[in-house]
This record gives structure tokens, sequence and C-alpha cells, in this order.
């Protein structure tokens, strides 16, 4: 049997290990917290330059087949006259090889899902985040080699750098 005074260490012990053990838990809390916000606050902005890659696409076909004419024009100078549907035929070959738009609804569809991973009580995201991430990236990667456009490339590199941070910052969650 302990004695009295074995007994009253061993219970201020227990309560200085139960008040630890709670501290612990509140700068848990209090990280995840910041972690989420933070994520978030990336979501935005990946969802943003997707935005700007999305208005800028489009756009991309008609300036080919204007540079495309232009080039033309110069090594023939005007010599030979191009057809237009021929110019046309070319502009949309090339806007099918660098079409991104499956590409950008995916990766919007992935922005939503980490939304709702990062708002969800769920104790277990970081898999799924980091899947998540890691599919974002690959989206990133492709919108990158598909388009012929130096704006788009420089946004997929911004993409790419916030998608990185997300990557870091999902390493620290459990």
């Amino acid at each position: 049997p302990a004695t009295e005074d074995e007994e009253e260490f061993i219970k201020e012990l227990m309560s200085a290990l139960k008040g630890a053990l709670e501290g612990i838990s509140e700068m848990r809390a209090t990280e995840g917290e910041k972690l989420a916000f933070d994520i978030l606050k990336r979501a935005d902005i990946i969802e943003n330059t997707k935005n700007l890659i999305t208005e800028r696409a489009p756009k991309i076909e008609k300036e080919y087949k204007e540079k495309l004419q232009a080039r033309i024009a110069e090594l023939l100078d005007g010599s030979v006259e191009i057809p237009e549907e021929r110019l046309a035929l070319e502009a949309a070959i090339f806007a099918d090889k660098a079409n991104i738009t499956e590409e950008i609804v995916r990766l919007g569809s992935h922005i939503d899902q980490l939304r709702t991973f990062i708002n969800s009580d769920e104790e277990t995201v970081g898999k799924k985040i980091d899947f998540l991430v890691q599919e974002m990236n690959r989206e990133a990667n492709t919108i990158g080699s598909k388009s012929n456009d130096m704006d788009i490339t420089s946004w997929m590199l911004e993409l790419k750098a916030e998608i990185e941070k997300i990557r870091e910052q999902v390493q620290n969650i459990e």
C-alpha cells in the first residue's frame, strides 16, 4: 500500500499530466485552425489564378491565327494568298491541341473538394488532401504543357507554387 504522501504525489502528478495533455490538445486545435485558414487562403489564390487562365484560354486561338497569318505573309512577302479556310483549319488544329478546358474543370473540382475536406469535421483528411494536391499539380502541369501562351505559363507557375505550399502544409496534418 502507498503512503498518504505517495498517494498525494501521484494525484498531483496525474493532475499535472492531465493539464499538460489539455494544453497540448488546445495547441494542436489552434495550429489546425491556422493550417486550415492558410490552406483555404491558398485555395482562393489558386481559384483566382484558374479564373484568369479560363478567361485567357479562348483568346489564344484567335491570336495564334493572327500570328500565323502575319508570319506567312512575312515569309511569302505577299506573293501567295493563303485561303482563309486553311488558316482557320490550322488555328482550329492548334486550338484543339492546346485545349485546356478539361484540366481547368478538374482543377476547379479539386479546389472545391479541398475546401470540403478542410471544412469537414473528419479527423483523417491528411491523406485525402495529399492526393488532391497531387491531382492539382498534375492539372497545372498539363495546363502548362498544352498551353502555348506566356500569360498562361506564368499563371501556371503561380499555381504550382501555391499548390506546393499547400503540399508542405498538408505534411503537418495527421
